[in-house]
């Protein structure tokens, strides 16, 4: 809205000029006309020997009057200082005066377009800049934000894989303590039932030695029974054998001995190689977890060292980012300042150019009339 308005200021003010233009050809037409003039050619010889009659003078006054008048209106019509004051000079000055406010107006525009040819490179210089500026610091705050959030992202990720290898070291560590304990208490058990069944062979040892010497005595015992005399036929008269022991049953009892001794081997043999097992499964697990441990201890340092590295780096892109902004806005804001002045004129510089140059052109050939006119 403001653009357009100063637009169709500066148009009403083009216009206002050039019907200002036309207002003084149009005095100076009058001024030329043979009623002036003539009046001059006639007169003014005579006059310029004699002193001026009264009736000249009103003459003088009342054309004199009427292009003062006539400025006048058109300086109303158009709004224009310019006229209105050159009426007010045209009506209280002498005629003579008239062809100097021309020259005067001439130098004036004259004036105003070279500090306009200065104002105008003053303006496409830093425009130039300016834009220049502008565009550098719009694209480094976008790539500098992008970079931001783009490091943001990283850190977050970083986070999250942190976490996991921190909760992936507690889970292993928490397994490995269970496994230790769950070792110690089954190794605990194992040598238990180890050093048991060693005593148990031991014992069942040594009770299978006793019955067989107790049955080795009772069959050679048996023999000299049998080989006795009167003692002996006494003797078998009261059994029909010699007892020799549970000969019948030691057979059974020994051997029952020995199947227990068996199975007491066989459960130190099984425990002694479960327990074996268990020690190296254990180990493994051990092992594996604790280089797993180590790995994931090692990724942690580097990851937390990494995200650590791109922490600093959004904070200094920040840093950065603030200072840059800063300058962007003071590029935006000197381009705001520089707009009414360079920018906001509605019409280019090439028109206004061509304009003034007419308005000059134009007061030279009514300038050139007058001359003409001092030479008639």
């Amino acid at each position: 809205a403001t653009c357009e308005q100063k637009a169709t200021d500066f148009e009403s003010r083009q216009q206002l000029r050039a019907e200002e233009l036309e207002a003084i050809t149009k005095a100076i037409e009058i001024i030329s006309s043979g009623a002036v003039k003539g009046s001059a050619e006639k007169h003014l010889p005579t006059l310029a020997q004699t002193s001026v009659s009264l009736v000249q003078l009103r003459s003088s006054a009342a054309r004199q009057q009427q292009v003062a008048e006539f400025l006048h209106t058109r300086a109303e019509q158009l709004n224009s200082r310019v006229l209105s004051a050159l009426a007010v000079r045209v009506s209280a000055d002498p005629f003579a005066k008239v062809k100097k406010m021309i020259k005067d107006l001439i130098v004036k525009l004259m004036e105003q377009a070279n500090k306009e040819a200065d104002h105008k490179a003053y303006c496409d210089t830093e425009l130039a800049t300016n834009k220049q500026t502008r565009e550098i610091k719009q694209s480094e705050v976008e790539e500098l934000s992008a970079s931001i959030e783009k490091k943001a992202a990283e850190s977050a990720q970083l986070a999250e894989e942190l976490k996991e290898l921190s909760d992936d070291m507690s889970q292993l560590r928490k397994e490995q303590a269970e496994a230790t304990a769950m070792r110690q208490k089954e190794k605990a058990t194992n040598t238990v039932t180890m050093a048991d069944a060693k005593a148990a062979q031991v014992a069942v040892q040594r009770a299978t030695k006793v019955l067989k010497e107790f049955y080795a005595r009772a069959s050679g015992d048996a023999s000299l029974l049998q080989g006795g005399g009167r003692l002996d036929a006494e003797m078998a008269q009261a059994t029909q054998e010699p007892y020799t022991g549970m000969q019948s049953e030691h057979g059974g009892i020994v051997g029952f001995l020995e199947v227990i001794l068996s199975d007491f081997a066989r459960l130190e043999a099984e425990t002694s190689s479960a327990e074996d097992a268990a020690a190296t499964a254990y180990e493994k697990f051990m092992d594996e977890s604790t280089e797993d441990i180590a790995v994931k201890t090692t990724a942690t340092k580097h990851k937390t060292s990494k995200r650590e590295q791109t922490e600093a780096a959004i904070a200094s892109e920040k840093k950065e980012l603030d200072l840059t902004q800063q300058e962007l806005d003071a590029a935006l804001a000197y381009y705001d300042k520089l707009k009414p002045e360079c920018v906001d004129h509605g019409l280019s510089y090439e028109e206004r150019v061509r304009m003034r140059e007419e308005e000059i052109q134009s007061l030279k050939e009514a300038l050139e009339i007058l001359n003409q006119q001092d030479l008639a």
